[in-house]
């Protein structure tokens, strides 16, 4: 299994000022391994392939099958690692059915420290055709939300090994 040192995500989700307009979606960002950061590009790229491939482990996730978390786990650390277990957590024992994909339609850079070891991104997420249903069918997803999600992603650079994604 190829291994490399990534920046781990921690998401905040704020009200990002730039708009989310679709974009055509991208290819997933390829797993190599990769040497500290050198340049602002480097960090941003690597901040990008780690917020797809934490997005992407999200929408493998099976809430009936705790398993299914773990990948998702991987890739977040702090605030965002404790809100995912909890959210995950609870969704699994009220037996809550999740349906369709989060799509990153926009990616931008925003800020990244001088050290390269925090980046923030510009995130749009198409999230139109996620559902969470409660075991009565009723959907739990409130019919005032945004069917484009503006965040603003900060993510660290861990010293800690992460599984690459092929």
């Amino acid at each position: 299994m190829s291994r490399r040192a990534i920046v781990t995500a921690a998401v905040l989700v704020l009200a990002v000022l730039t708009g989310c307009t679709p974009q055509p979606p991208q290819l997933a960002p390829s797993a190599t391994p990769s040497p500290r950061f050198t340049s602002e590009a480097d960090a941003y790229k690597a901040a990008e392939a780690t917020y797809r491939a934490y997005t992407q482990a999200l929408n493998k996730v099976d809430l009936s099958d705790p398993a299914t978390f773990e990948e998702a786990y991987r890739w977040s650390t702090g605030t965002a690692l404790d809100a995912d277990k909890k959210n995950l957590t609870r969704y699994h024992a009220e037996g809550v059915v999740k349906s369709g994909e989060t799509l990153v339609t926009v990616v931008e850079p925003r800020s990244v420290e001088g050290d390269f070891s925090v980046v923030m991104l510009n995130v749009c997420d198409d999230v139109s055709s996620v559902d969470l249903r409660a075991p009565d069918g009723k959907s739990l997803v409130k019919s005032t939300r945004s069917p484009v999600q503006a965040l603003a992603v900060e993510l660290e650079k861990s010293e800690t090994l992460r599984p690459a994604f092929s």
